[in-house]
């Protein structure tokens, strides 16, 4: 929905600056052209007389996949969808000829009154008017999009028009995958692949079947929730398949409501339903949640809504990129008062977390959860310790409990050797697991304590002080940017003099302050430094530190050391410590 806002400031950046070439373009889809920011930039090109030209490719594919059942029935979401249907089905293809023979209409206005009325005249009573020409554009089309021949004289006719004071929407009516039949017999599921033979289409998938994917599990638990409760409704921004919302949509058609590229709609639309007692899940991806911000503060939070947010996405996504990276959920929303936000480490919580969030009706609440599959059943007894009762009973269908609001868990405790130095890892959702690698890894040099704050908002505080008084070590994980969970707990820790005797050393281990590109969600994991073995260094360096400063010293040449302005930290006596540098103390 941006493209037609950033051409727009791009063709009046060359106007201004009296550039001489000025032809700006902006292609949008038929999707994207349902989001309220192009009609807001569609209303000011046409009162800043701008020279632009928008491309509208018309392909039928308004969410994806387009045809999931919901209240608005299974064609696409939108009276705009319908409306630039009648057009297409309504006027022949306009061919060059027609074009060029329309164009007069944008020479400078003394030559256009000469042949206005009568093109008026004749195009009423071929179009009978169009939207796109009240809000005061030019309309050309419909167009093939896939005839060239007819195509690229009149993208060259536009470009060459003398116009220079109204902008051009040109109507393109193409079909997704056109050219390639296993694209066109399956548009949804071409729309990004992984290796796929390109004889038949068939994507190439593992030989070994993996768990189903936290998508999957949220949409099949919303199920049975709302089998349970008839005022549970579904939210989507036309992606309904990314969502699980195609899931939900099959069970419960007419409480599936698909927006469109609409989340600030979206939002809203949720608040208003909570107003008059229906529980909404808005199910967004975590990136695009950003686009409907001022709503989320404003409409849901001040009013203490209960609406239920389900970002799903939330971290790195792999081969998507940073567009579509979950990367600051937690530290925009972590800002927000009155809201309650949860993170799960695997299925079995999540499920718990649509409980918990159906449960909660006073107040907003959120669940993040990562792009991916899910761990199963033999992962969860062995890396995430839980028994075989737990989980049979949680990965029932249905199975989630409600979960106390603001309580972490303590996940697994390993003793180390004796006199072990005391290291706690706490994580938020998905890092849990390379947390639990990483202390399998520690657990012969140290004692290790792996906990999992489920909750952001409201955080733990009971877990985090007594992880802060009973280990030397305290390091945070989450797969969110700085100002997130990390940052609450250094909050608190501070606020509660935990940090006063300096005894404890902590360390927030966060996504870095950069935008990851495409890459495996492994790559990235790298990249980002989150993975088990990076948490082994974090560990490993700390502990570095916290030997005796007579042992550091004896590692250090005296040389060495007063070159480098080493400092030592000696007790005086008063047993404060007082820094003094090696070369004096030599």
């Amino acid at each position: 929905s941006t493209s037609i806002s950033a051409a727009l400031g791009m063709s009046i950046g060359k106007k201004q600056l009296r550039k001489s070439q000025n032809n700006c373009i902006a292609i949008i889809g038929d999707g994207a052209i349902t989001g309220g920011m192009a009609y807001e930039a569609m209303n000011n090109a046409h009162y800043l007389n701008a020279r632009m030209i928008t491309i509208l490719n018309d392909n039928g594919q308004v969410s994806l996949p387009t045809g999931t059942p919901s209240a608005g029935g299974v064609i696409p979401s939108g009276a705009l969808s319908a409306y630039t249907s009648r057009l297409l089905s309504s006027k022949p293809f306009a061919d060059f000829r027609n074009v060029a023979k329309g164009v007069s209409n944008l020479l400078p206005q003394e030559l256009q009154a000469i042949n206005a009325k009568i093109d008026e005249y004749a195009r009423g009573i071929v179009t009978g008017g169009t939207l796109f020409e009240e809000l005061g554009w030019y309309y050309v089309g419909p167009v093939d999009g896939h005839d060239l021949e007819n195509l690229v004289p009149i993208l060259e006719n536009l470009r060459d028009s003398p116009n220079d004071n109204k902008p051009i929407l040109l109507h393109l009516k193409t079909e997704k995958g056109m050219g390639y039949p296993p694209a066109m017999k399956a548009s949804d599921k071409m729309h990004g692949v992984a290796k796929f033979d390109v004889g038949t289409g068939k994507q190439m998938k593992p030989s070994t079947p993996k768990p189903p994917s936290f998508t999957s599990i949220f949409a099949n638990e919303l199920v049975k929730v709302a089998e349970r409760d008839r005022n549970v409704v579904g939210i989507t921004a036309a992606m309904p398949g990314g969502t699980g919302m195609d899931i939900f949509g099959r069970r419960f058609p007419k409480r599936t409501y698909d927006v469109g590229i609409a989340e600030q709609h979206a939002v809203t639309f949720a608040a208003g339903l909570a107003v008059e007692g229906l529980k909404p899940f808005c199910c967004i991806y975590s990136t695009f949640l950003q686009r409907g911000y001022d709503q989320l503060v404003h409409d849901v939070v001040i009013q203490k809504l209960p609406v239920r947010f389900i970002l799903d996405r939330a971290g790195l996504v792999g081969n998507d990129g940073p567009t579509h990276h979950g990367s600051f959920d937690l530290a925009y929303l972590g800002c927000l008062p009155d809201i309650v936000i949860m993170a799960p480490a695997e299925e079995i919580d999540l499920k718990n977390m649509i409980a918990t969030a159906h449960a909660i009706d006073d107040k907003p609440s959120a669940v993040r959860y990562p792009r991916g599959n899910s761990y199963g059943a033999d992962v969860l007894k062995s890396l995430f310790n839980l028994d075989d009762a737990t989980v049979e009973r949680g990965l029932e269908a249905g199975g989630g409990r409600v979960l106390e609001i603001g309580e972490g868990r303590v996940v697994k405790e390993l003793k180390g050797p004796p006199s072990a130095p005391r290291v706690a890892l706490l994580s938020i959702g998905t890092r849990l697991a390379a947390a639990l690698e990483a202390a399998n890894d520690l657990a012969s040099s140290a004692a290790v304590t792996v906990a999992d704050a489920r909750f952001m908002k409201p955080l733990d505080e009971d877990l985090v002080r007594d992880l802060a008084e009973n280990h030397d070590v305290l390091v945070t994980l989450e797969e969110n940017s700085s100002n997130g969970f990390s940052a609450a707990v250094l909050h608190f820790l501070a606020l509660d003099g935990l940090l006063d005797d300096g005894n404890l050393q902590v360390r927030p281990m966060v996504l870095p302050d950069a935008f990851i590109e495409a890459a495996t969600q492994q790559q990235q994991y790298d990249q980002a430094g989150l993975n088990a073995h990076h948490i082994v260094a974090t560990v490993n360096t700390l502990l570095q530190k916290r030997q005796p400063p007579t042992l550091r010293a004896a590692q250090t040449s005296p040389e060495d050391a007063i070159a480098n302005g080493v400092q030592i930290a000696l007790h005086n006596e008063t047993n404060a410590l007082e820094p003094r540098s090696l070369a004096a103390t030599l």
